[in-house]
């Protein structure tokens, strides 16, 4: 049986310099997301204009429609035959045009604010569509590397290490180059060196990446064709394939966190310019404290999910960051968090939010080893590997999540009658009190509602090695009746 044609990929160990290079390409989505969740509605808001509430609405409508392409793009890829396997021409074609669209996604001309909302939603569609013709072939590599189950959470945790790194950067620079002036986020000038230097970053790091695994994952499957059949043969193939238990489970658990993901980072620099009445100094901080509480997830994370297992330590996780970060504003709202009356303490909220993100990007990267595991759990029963379709299908739930975080953030912002063009320090109290009872409570209960769910996900350690033993009897005993053929 050659590499090409294998059921299961070996359950070994992976040397650190390929999960590193692996990993790598994530900053694009990292770039991205930043840039989706941080920016994006403050920039068209603030600087372009536009109703929050408006603004919000056209975020999730785009990304509602861009969603429905990625089990497409997850399918097409699980299908593509070449002298190089099924990722990497994928991993080598939409940099590019990725960085090209990014650029004028930032840049819309002036005309009518219908006009500018449809150039919004447009490119939004578009880049988010090339960014996951990167991400999805790129993540579906991981459960092709290794089957053994903790390696797949330590790969896992290099993609988050390099995501996170990549958005915090771009961060970095936003708030101490880019935005370093006496306008500071709402400058217009400082949204061209963003744009720019993030269309970089994407468009680098994906071909880097790509380029550093080739020998690694390279493998021609030409012969490994099959009738490609109708339309309605695949899409009953994919209909069934996305019907796994362990997969539906999964993805709703999920959808609930990137809810919250979606309120949070979008409604950041209001909270921390406004709410928590950040310095520049303050702000560049805070981008460190981020990517200190990604190190402290990244060597947390492997023996929580030893100790635990991925779906408790999940929970465990996802328990302690709502807690946390619920307590932080529920004292706001009381009047006792330190520093109050007056400016709150800084120091007490990067404490606070090292605790909470910590164990948030803990809740992450093992909701995405767990997407990993739900692969041969579909193979045992469709015979078929469909990595590429199962990470698209989670982010299709995960963009439509994110849309509708973006959403509920504007509609926060418009519950608070939150002005535009504001001034730090210019905002009533009311209103930020406003602000923090709609954010609190709308994170508190669909955090809860996603634990909930987190707990049905039926896949443990020894279900997962029982599966793999019994798919490598069955490829032993039958190579061509393995499912080996996505």
């Amino acid at each position: 049986m050659t590499a090409a044609a294998k059921a299961v990929p070996d359950a070994r160990r992976l040397p650190v310099w390929l999960k590193a290079t692996h990993g790598l390409g994530s900053i694009a989505y990292g770039v991205k997301d930043n840039g989706f969740a941080t920016f994006l509605l403050l920039f068209y808001n603030q600087v372009i204009g536009l109703d929050a509430g408006v603004v919000g609405a056209a975020i999730m409508v785009a990304l509602f429609a861009d969603a429905l392409v990625d089990p497409i793009i997850g399918e097409l890829t699980d299908r593509t035959r070449s002298r190089w396997g099924r990722r990497l021409p994928w991993l080598y074609g939409a940099p590019i045009p990725l960085a090209i669209m990014w650029m004028l996604l930032w840049s819309p001309p002036e005309m009518s604010d219908a006009a500018t909302i449809g150039w919004l939603i447009a490119f939004a569609i578009i880049v988010r569509a090339l960014v996951s013709m990167c991400e999805v072939p790129s993540v579906a590599i991981v459960p092709e590397l290794t089957a053994d189950y903790d390696e797949r959470t330590v790969v896992m945790r290099y993609r988050f290490l390099f995501g996170w790194g990549g958005g915090l950067l771009i961060l970095l620079l936003a708030y101490g180059v880019f935005f370093g002036g006496p306008k500071g986020l709402v400058d217009p000038a400082g949204y061209f060196p963003y744009a720019l230097t993030g269309a970089l970053m994407m468009a680098g790091a994906v071909m880097i990446s790509a380029a550093g695994q080739h020998k690694r994952i390279a493998v021609s499957n030409l012969a490994d064709a099959k009738p490609a059949g109708s339309l309605g043969d695949i899409l009953r193939e994919m209909k069934k394939t996305l019907s796994n238990r362990a997969f539906l489970w999964l993805i709703f658990a999920a959808l609930f966190g990137f809810i919250n993901q979606g309120i949070t980072f979008s409604m950041t620099n209001y909270m921390l310019g406004f709410f928590w009445k950040f310095d520049q100094g303050e702000m560049i901080t805070y981008v460190f404290l981020l990517f200190g509480t990604m190190i402290a997830a990244f060597l947390l994370v492997a023996p929580l999910s030893k100790a635990l297992g991925k779906r408790e330590g999940a929970i465990v996780a996802g328990a302690i960051s709502l807690t946390v970060n619920t307590a932080m504003y529920f004292a706001w709202i009381q009047g006792v968090f330190p520093g109050l009356p007056g400016k709150p303490s800084a120091e007490v909220m990067f404490a606070l939010v090292f605790f909470s993100n910590t164990f948030a990007i803990i809740l992450m990267i093992l909701s995405s080893s767990m997407m990993a595991d739900v692969v041969e759990a579909s193979q045992s029963e469709t015979g078929r590997r469909s990595e590429g379709l199962f990470f698209a299908g989670y982010f299709f739930m995960q963009k439509c999540a994110t849309g509708i975080g973006i959403f509920i953030a504007g509609q926060i912002l418009s519950y608070a009658a939150f002005p535009s063009a504001a001034k730090p320090g210019e905002v009533g109290d009311a209103v930020l009190t406003d602000l923090a009872w709609g954010y609190m409570l709308a994170v508190l209960v669909i955090g809860l509602m996603g634990l909930i769910v987190t707990r049905q996900f039926p896949i443990s350690r020894a279900d997962h090695e029982a599966r793999l033993a019994l798919l490598d009897d069955a490829a032993r005993v039958d190579p061509d009746a393995s499912g080996a053929h996505p």
